[in-house]
């Protein structure tokens, strides 16, 4: 009895030590403060490593890196380091002793320092978090999409796992850094009507104290899903805004990319990024620093910023990149930039890079490169090879017709029998937009073989009789509204306007009953492209708007007011559906930006009606002030209608509605004005600020003692 006593205590001396030593040795890994330290603990220690550990190590080696600039970090040393490989065999001997947590932040290290997808220990790592994916918890199940999705597993079935979890346990998570991470994570792979509840959920927990990280990942969901959701891109605007800390280039230009390609704009972010980066133009000197900021500075920049700006871009141009180049040509499209000398240099560089473009990028930079009138007949010729070589091979309808649009783009163009065979076999396969692309190509052949007496229009009009005949079968074939309009979205043009315009209509009537709140700003603004003056259209539109009025977003609501009022169109019920509209969008002044309400006032005073709060609010001096400042970083074409715009609205509110005290703010009387104040009439330019509104609106208030700011 005696000797048993003397053994369990010897046996639990030694697990006492072996815990203690073990302990100590987790510590000493987690107080590591360089890798060559933690490499130097697990070669003295390779016996004594337990999974936690081994996972604990590799971890710490990810937090090392991450706290480094991205310039200075040495993934590369850590990955080849012989300790590396040791931790990494350790690992995947061990993985099925991990537990949930430890399994998860393994494959996020490991993922993080650049091992590779296909690396033995990553897929062994994500087999086992297979296994017991349903026993995760939310966050290692989030982190676990996240890893996913760095591998581009966007649509095997694992994620299409996660994906069903998610909808089973949505109504828990009460965590937008978790619903985030998994919202990006399952984008690819879910419904519309799983996307609808994902939005509503992420809407109740999306309030101003959330982090700037999530809301930057909701408007990445919302990019990847296609989806423009003004209310969720508004709030994280607003975030975005009050997190001027975060708001450095990278972020910045990601934003804008964003939002471009949502098609959502905000004045007052571009005029915060304007001001944040125009203080510091000359400290990205590095092409690709140099290349953000001349993407999201360059389309709004002054004079002087502008110029320095494209005078850096020259001096630097022959260290661009692939992708840097298409980024400055898009965007000195995008500034109608005709700055020859950058235009030699950029076209310089695209003979060295031009085979690393795919198709897409391609017809971007055929199209710029026309655009901003190119005459490098050269490069023209390159570009027309690849381009016909893409075609040959593409088997994407889309692609196909992008391809052949930007063929007809192309100086001195002629159609080759390639073409024709080409768009002839992938017309049955095409949507709306992609008969469109190739109708336009074929108008623009057309053209030049009448031009230069060539006998090939026969092939044309045939074919063109073939797009038209498609596109009709299309529209007779369509049973659904919001599909339907989808695709007519993307439609512009003489073919929409002189071909198609009757026959979409009648599609549209046909499915008139289809007709739901979600489908009325589509259906607006195609009647508004079209100029159509569809009265049972008009009538539905009018009807489901009254119904839905606050489930319709304001800014919405401007769009199928513009409809009515474009058109001259008095539905049914009339007073009822002005006075519905325009309560709802009084109550809500603040969802719009400052030109949207003067855009709002204008549609509004052709239809005969002068809101009191809105005109108010319009003709007020430190809305006239905001209004001055943002107006500097709109387009130019959207700039000079705005104040257009407010000059007609300014007439009309006089004219209309003496009641309102509004003084007329007629140019001669603004000349007048500058004069007392022994300013040159030649200073008062139309073509500069909206109407000198600092200077001179307050004055204006100033001198009418009838005219109160509004409260």
């Amino acid at each position: 009895m005696l000797c048993l006593r003397q053994v369990c205590l010897s046996a639990l001396r030694r697990y006492q030590a072996r815990t203690l030593s073990s302990d100590l040795l987790l510590s000493q890994i987690n107080n590591c403060t360089h890798e060559d330290e933690v490499f130097s603990l697990v070669g003295r220690n390779k016996a004594r490593l337990s999974e936690k550990h081994v996972g604990i190590a590799l971890n710490v080696l990810w937090q090392l890196q991450k706290k480094k600039p991205l310039l200075l970090r040495t993934s590369d040393y850590v990955r080849n380091h012989s300790q590396f490989l040791t931790l990494c065999f350790l690992a995947e001997n061990k993985v099925e002793h991990m537990d949930n947590e430890t399994i998860v932040d393994t494959l996020y290290s490991v993922l993080r320092l650049s091992v590779e997808s296909h690396d033995s220990l990553a897929g062994v790592l994500v087999t086992e978090a297979w296994k017991r994916l349903e026993s995760l918890s939310l966050p290692a199940l989030s982190k676990f999409a996240l890893c996913l999705h760095k591998q581009h597993r966007h649509f095997s079935p694992l994620t299409g796992k996660i994906a069903h979890l998610v909808d089973m346990k949505l109504d828990s998570i009460q965590d937008i850094r978790i619903l985030s991470v998994l919202m990006i994570s399952v984008s690819d792979v879910i419904s519309r009507s799983f996307q609808d509840r994902l939005l509503q959920k992420v809407d109740q927990l999306l309030g101003e104290g959330v982090h700037f990280n999530y809301a930057k990942r909701i408007v990445q969901f919302l990019q990847l899903s296609k989806l423009t959701h003004s209310p969720l891109l508004e709030k994280c605007n607003k975030i975005f805004l009050k997190s001027t800390s975060h708001l450095d280039l990278d972020n910045i230009s990601l934003i804008f990319g964003l939002y471009e390609q949502l098609g959502f704009d905000n004045a007052e972010f571009r005029l915060t990024a304007k001001q944040l980066l125009s203080e510091s133009v000359d400290d990205y000197c590095d092409p690709e620093a140099f290349a953000k900021l001349f993407f999201v500075l360059g389309p709004m920049a002054e004079s002087k910023v502008r110029e320095r700006l494209l005078a850096t871009a020259a001096l630097i141009a022959e260290e661009f990149s692939s992708h840097q180049a298409l980024v400055i040509l898009k965007t000195m499209q995008k500034m109608k930039c005709r700055h020859s000398q950058l235009l030699e240099k950029m076209v310089s560089v695209l003979h060295r890079h031009l085979d690393s473009y795919h198709v897409l990028q391609l017809v971007k930079l055929t199209q710029c490169l026309v655009l901003l009138h190119c005459r490098d007949q050269e490069l023209f010729a390159k570009l027309k090879m690849l381009l016909l070589g893409f075609l040959k091979s593409s088997v994407v309808p889309s692609d196909t017709a992008a391809i052949i649009r930007t063929l007809a783009m192309l100086p001195s163009s002629q159609v080759e029998e390639v073409i024709i065979n080409k768009a002839t076999a992938v017309l049955p396969q095409c949507r709306l937009q992609d008969l469109s692309c190739i109708a336009t190509a074929l108008v623009k052949w057309n053209h030049y073989d009448k031009l230069h007496w060539q006998n090939t229009s026969q092939l044309h009009v045939k074919l063109l009789q073939k797009v038209n005949d498609c596109g009709f079968q299309r529209l007779q074939k369509a049973r659904n509204l919001n599909l339907l309009l989808e695709e007519l979205t993307h439609v512009n043009g003489e073919w929409l306007q002189e071909v198609i315009s009757e026959e979409t209509v009648a599609a549209c009537q046909r499915l008139i009953d289809h007709v739901t709140r979600a489908d009325v700003l589509q259906l607006s603004i195609f009647l508004m492209k079209t100029n159509h003056r569809c009265p049972s259209l008009l009538d539905r539109i009018a009807s489901v708007t009254v119904e839905n009025i606050n489930k319709i977003h304001p800014l919405e609501m401007y769009f199928i007011l513009h409809l009515f009022s474009v058109l001259n169109y008095d539905p049914p019920a009339n007073e009822e559906f002005f006075q519905s509209c325009i309560q709802h969008l009084t109550s809500n002044l603040s969802c719009f930006e400052t030109h949207h309400l003067v855009l709002l006032g204008y549609i509004l005073a052709v239809a005969g009606y002068f809101p009191p709060a809105l005109i108010r609010t319009i003709f007020d001096v430190s809305f006239l002030s905001r209004l001055d400042a943002q107006l500097e970083v709109l387009s130019d074409t959207l700039r000079q209608r705005v104040r257009s715009r407010l000059m007609k609205l300014n007439r009309a509110v006089c004219l209309e509605c003496p009641e309102f005290h509004i003084p007329w703010f007629h140019e001669q009387y603004f000349q007048r004005v500058l004069c007392k104040e022994s300013r040159s009439i030649k200073d008062v330019r139309w073509s500069g600020r909206v109407f000198i509104f600092v200077d001179v609106a307050a004055e204006i208030f100033q001198n009418s003692n009838d005219v109160r700011k509004s409260s």
